[in-house]
C-alpha cells in the first residue's frame, strides 16, 4: 500500500486540508499502517475523535469510507455477506412457471450475493483502497473477533459456494475501541496500536477554532479552560472533544461572546450526560473564575 503518503508530515497536512487536526503520534501511526499494510487499532475514551479520524482519512484520500458498526450479537452475515433469499426465491418461481428447474449452482451466484462491509472492502475496485472502519469492536462478541482473524491476516473472505475473494490492494483498516472490555490478544497482535488522549488545551483550542469558526476567541479560550476543569471532576462521563464542540457551537448559536454562569447553566445539556454529572458540574460553578476556568476542586471531587 506504499504510496498513499510520503511521510507522517504529509498525513498531518492532508488531514488538515479536510479540517481534521492530529498530533505527531497519530499521524505516524496512520502512516505506518498504510506503509506496512497493517490494521490500526485506535483506543481512547469516547469523544476524542476515533471515528472522525477514519472519516477524515477517507476524505483526505478521496476514497470510500466503508463502516462496520459493531454491537453485541453482530452476526457474520451482517459483517461479511448475505444471500438475497427473496431474489433467489423469485428466480426459482419464475423458472418453474416457465417449466424449468434451477440447480443450486444457478442461484448461488454473484447475482444473488449481497456484499456486507468486509466483503465490500475486499472487492473494492478503484485507484486507491477504501478506508474500512470497524467501529467499537469492543462492543462485539468474542466470536466476532475470531471471525476477523482470517480477514485481517490475509485480506480475503471465503464464500463456500463461490470460492475465496482476495483484495487486490488491502484496505486501510481502522478498528476503534472504548475499552468497555478487553480485546483478545490474537486480535491485538494483528494490529498496530495507537491511544488517542484528550488534546492539550492548546490543541483543543485549535480544534474548536476550526470546528466552530463563528465562536469568538474569548469564548474559545474560556470554554477550553472550563472543559479542562470539568474533566477533573469525578463524573460518570467526562466531556470529550465531541461534547466540547457541541457546547461551543451552542454558545456561538446563542451569540455568547464571553462565558458566564448563566450561559453554562443554559447549555449544560451539551456537556452533562447524566443527572449526577449535571449536579456535579452545577455545584462546581461556584468555583468559576472570570476567565471561565474552574478553580481546583476539593479533594473529594477530584478524579482518583
Amino acid at each position: 500500500m506504499s504510496g498513499l503518503f510520503i511521510d507522517a508530515e504529509e498525513v498531518r497536512g492532508r488531514l488538515d486540508t479536510v479540517g481534521h487536526l492530529v498530533d505527531d503520534g497519530t499521524a505516524t501511526a496512520l502512516f505506518l499502517a498504510t506503509v506496512l499494510d497493517r490494521p490500526l487499532l485506535v483506543e481512547g475514551e469516547p469523544g476524542v475523535g476515533k471515528t472522525s479520524l477514519a472519516k477524515a482519512l477517507a476524505q483526505a484520500l478521496d476514497t470510500p469510507l466503508i463502516r462496520l458498526q459493531c454491537y453485541e450479537g453482530l452476526t457474520p452475515g451482517e459483517a461479511l455477506y448475505e444471500w438475497n433469499h427473496q431474489r433467489q426465491l423469485l428466480a426459482i418461481r419464475l423458472t418453474e412457471a416457465r417449466g424449468g428447474q434451477l440447480a443450486d449452482a444457478d442461484v448461488f451466484t454473484e447475482e444473488f450475493l449481497h456484499d456486507r462491509p468486509l466483503l465490500r472492502a475486499v472487492r473494492h475496485v478503484g485507484p486507491l483502497p477504501p478506508v474500512l472502519l470497524i467501529d467499537e469492536i469492543d462492543r462485539a462478541d468474542d466470536e466476532f473477533e475470531a471471525l476477523l482473524f482470517e480477514f485481517l491476516g490475509e485480506w480475503s473472505i471465503t464464500v463456500p459456494e463461490l470460492g475465496t475473494f482476495a483484495a487486490v490492494r488491502p484496505p486501510v483498516v481502522l478498528l476503534t475501541s472504548n475499552r468497555s472490555r478487553e480485546l483478545h490478544d490474537a486480535l491485538r497482535r494483528r494490529c498496530l496500536y495507537h491511544w488517542i488522549d484528550f488534546p492539550s488545551p492548546e490543541r483543543a483550542a485549535q480544534i474548536l477554532r476550526r470546528s466552530v469558526p463563528a465562536a469568538s476567541e474569548p469564548l474559545i479560550a474560556s470554554a477550553t479552560q472550563f472543559i479542562g476543569g470539568v474533566r477533573r471532576l469525578d463524573l460518570d462521563k467526562a466531556p470529550g472533544m465531541a461534547e466540547a464542540i457541541d457546547w461551543v457551537s451552542a454558545l456561538a448559536a446563542l451569540r455568547v461572546a464571553r462565558l458566564t454562569r448563566a450561559d453554562v447553566l443554559g447549555t449544560l445539556s451539551t456537556v452533562a450526560k447524566s443527572p449526577d454529572d449535571r449536579v456535579a458540574i452545577t455545584e462546581a460553578l461556584d468555583r468559576l473564575d472570570p476567565s471561565g476556568r474552574l478553580l481546583d476542586p476539593p479533594e473529594q471531587a477530584r478524579r482518583p
